[in-house]
This record gives structure tokens, sequence and C-alpha cells, in this order.
């Protein structure tokens, strides 16, 4: 994939994306792209220091952005995609309730 693609899939939307960076010591440890919306935050991607991976960055990614999401008075805070078989977003198992979005509808998963 090109630099263009990259760049338009994770910074190019109709809302406000921020990027959110997570410093240890200095460090850069953890970057999260966050879409900024209306009624909550919506989580696009999150990338890690991979030499550091028992550090549960996406645990504590979702724990920040609902702190954040609080600060802010918004109601809700979007986990993006989930594949409930899928080992690398098992942590998102951790918080409930899960609902999905299907044909329009929200609908709980569990």
């Amino acid at each position: 994939d090109s630099r263009e693609q990259y760049a338009h899939f994770l910074l190019q939307s109709n809302v406000a994306t921020r990027l959110v960076e997570f410093r240890e010591a200095g460090e850069l440890r953890m970057v999260s792209i966050v879409d900024e919306l209306a009624d909550g935050l919506s989580s696009v991607y999150t990338f890690f220091d991979p030499l550091i991976a028992k550090a549960s960055f996406g645990t504590f990614n979702i724990l920040w952005q609902i702190e954040e999401a609080q600060r802010r008075g918004l109601q809700y805070v979007y986990l993006g995609y989930w594949i409930g078989q899928s080992r690398k977003m098992s942590y998102k198992n951790q918080f409930r309730p899960i609902e999905g979005l299907s044909r329009g509808e929200w609908k709980r998963l569990a």
C-alpha cells in the first residue's frame, strides 16, 4: 500500500480525527487515532512499541478513552471493529456491554 492509501485510511474522515501520543519517560510507547464525535469518542486504530508486547496497550487505550469521554461529558466510547474470535481483539471482551451496529440498529452482542 502507498503512503497516500495509509493516510486516507487513517486520517480522511468527515469528523475531527486526533492522534494521541502516550509516552513513558519521554519515550513514545503508543499512538491512538481517535475520531471525535458529537456524542462520543471512536477508536480508529492503535499502534504501540512491539518490544513491549505484554503491556496491555489496547486495554490502557480504552480506559483512557472512557476517562476522556467522561471528562468531556460525552456519552459513548466506540471501540471500533470487533471480531469475537480474534485473539488480537480479545481485550475488547473485557468491556461490557458490547453492542454492534447491524443494519442501522444497535444490538447487544455480549
